[in-house]
């Protein structure tokens, strides 16, 4: 029997907090290869103290918080970065509210009070570059100095690299922003995936024999404009498919729109949430001079998203339930 993903607060009463837990510490934005590295070292730190491991993690993200007028493109918003944590084997997560009252609390105050006192950890592990603290003083190397004296176990992770490139959120965000999905998949260990509730749209789609699932995303969003295969999830239902996002300059160069048509598939999805996870870049958008060669343009972007889609017959990301 698999144990529910449990969600801790910082208005969970302390009376709800499992004492002696290990720790993954981080802001865990897309939960890449390099957070989850350091997640690895908390289940089996765990696993040897006999106990659970909780991923420790802050909302909203911390660079929200300190330029609040820069647009932030994250890869996971607060949701879905519990879902992929979730399935990750970790036994839950503890969210803390990211204000002004913790930007300003001292590293060995939130050591003390955050670490120690409420959650009574018995370890924790961390990336090398992971700050904390006001003024980012708190480091790495400041958790391994107090380890003895806390009693407490520190492991620090190194960078991780794939074909000597650092993994990081910066290095996926530009990946995504330049269509590279699978540089993106590569680094975080799934394809990157959205949640979103369908809308009406225009129904320019079904006129032109390609109805789609419309989703608003984040206005943050730096996904490159164009057409992907994607593979969507509804519940523990799988389809494939193939999206456009952008602007439909054909048609009214509007607000960027996630357009999603779903092969073999039939009925309303309006108002459901939708995952959609992205597979393989098509193609840029395009402006074309009529309807008949975009729907020539869409029958060769179909073929191709599935030939796309039948090479990579199992990939989604793996996403758990939250209690």
């Amino acid at each position: 029997m698999t144990t529910a993903f449990s969600v801790i607060r910082d208005t969970t009463p302390a009376n709800a907090i499992p004492r002696g837990c290990v720790v993954a510490m981080g802001n865990f934005d897309g939960v890449h290869l390099g957070h989850r590295a350091v997640i690895g070292a908390a289940l089996r730190m765990a696993e040897l103290h006999k106990t659970s491991a909780l991923a420790v993690t802050f909302e909203p993200h911390p660079r929200s918080f300190f330029s609040p007028n820069t647009p932030q493109f994250r890869l996971s918003d607060e949701a879905a970065k519990l879902r992929l944590l979730a399935g990750t084997g970790l036994a839950g997560a503890v969210v803390m509210t990211f204000d002004k009252g913790r930007a300003s609390t001292t590293a060995q105050d939130f050591i003390h009070h955050d670490l120690i006192e409420r959650l009574g950890i018995s370890g924790i592990a961390v990336g090398y570059d992971f700050h904390f603290g006001k003024g980012r003083v708190g480091s790495p190397s400041l958790l391994a100095n107090e380890a003895p004296r806390l009693g407490i176990e520190v492991d620090i992770q190194p960078h991780v690299d794939i074909d000597e490139r650092p993994v990081s959120s910066t290095a996926i965000r530009m990946a995504l922003a330049e269509g590279q999905v699978t540089e993106a998949t590569e680094m975080l260990n799934g394809p990157w995936f959205i949640t979103g509730e369908v809308i009406h749209g225009k129904k320019l789609g079904r006129d032109l024999g390609y109805p789609t699932a419309n989703i608003r995303l984040n206005n943050n969003c730096g996904l490159k404009h164009g057409i992907y295969a994607v593979r969507v999830g509804r519940g523990n239902e799988r389809f494939d498919g193939v999206a456009s996002f952008g602007r439909r300059p054909t048609f009214d160069n509007g607000a960027p729109l996630l357009e999603v048509f779903l092969f073999d598939f039939k009925g309303d999805l309006y108002g459901q949430a939708l995952d959609v996870a992205f597979i393989a870049f098509i193609r840029d958008e395009l402006k074309f001079e009529g309807i008949e060669p975009l729907i020539r343009q869409m029958d060769d972007d179909s073929a191709k998203a599935r030939a796309a889609l039948a090479a990579a017959p199992d990939a989604f990301p793996k996403l758990g339930d939250i209690d």
